[in-house]
């Protein structure tokens, strides 16, 4: 007797060393979606030390630090950054909507866990002042698929904006990355 009759079962093994070599050596993409289901979406990430944004996202995240620490930058509920350390071989948690800049050096990567977003919601883009740490710009997406590399597409939106990269407070202007 089945238990699960309809239930088509599906559960590929990962070599995650191989994916993270693939990784290691493809300038062009610095993640790799591993799954995409309707409540769970995994995904490797290569060393992210260019970020300078902000993420926030409307599901709990999970970072587990595969090779190489994490350093994972996020802004408390009254907007002071703190700095969240994730030695290698350790994991951590985080719920939604904690505005987070993982960063990590070019021969790191995280194995990332979250839930997939639903219709309609929609991920944020935070970028701060690096002089007196106003908001400088935001930016909305609808992420439906992980693979078409939201971050990227947000970065290329501010900084190919000297309007978005100017403080509106101070007038300090940031870098080009």
């Amino acid at each position: 007797m089945k238990l699960f009759p309809s239930l088509q079962l599906h559960m590929p093994q990962i070599d995650l060393q191989e994916i993270m070599e693939h990784l290691r050596h493809n300038e062009e993409r610095r993640t790799y979606p591993l799954w995409q289901e309707d409540d769970c979406l995994c995904f490797i990430a290569r060393g992210r030390e260019y970020r300078s944004e902000f993420h926030l996202n409307p599901s709990h995240e999970m970072q587990y630090s595969l090779k190489g620490d994490l350093h994972l930058h996020y802004r408390t509920p009254e907007g002071v950054e703190k700095v969240a350390v994730v030695p290698e071989g350790h994991c951590l948690y985080q719920p939604p909507m904690v505005p987070h800049s993982p960063r990590f050096p070019p021969d790191a990567f995280q194995l990332v866990v979250e839930r997939k977003r639903r219709p309609g919601e929609v991920d944020r883009f935070h970028w701060f002042c690096p002089s007196c740490d106003n908001l400088l710009h935001e930016e909305r997406f609808i992420v439906s698929d992980y693979g078409t590399d939201p971050v990227s597409r947000a970065y290329d939106n501010f900084w190919g904006s000297l309007d978005f990269r100017t403080c509106k407070k101070c007038g300090t202007i940031m870098p080009d990355r």
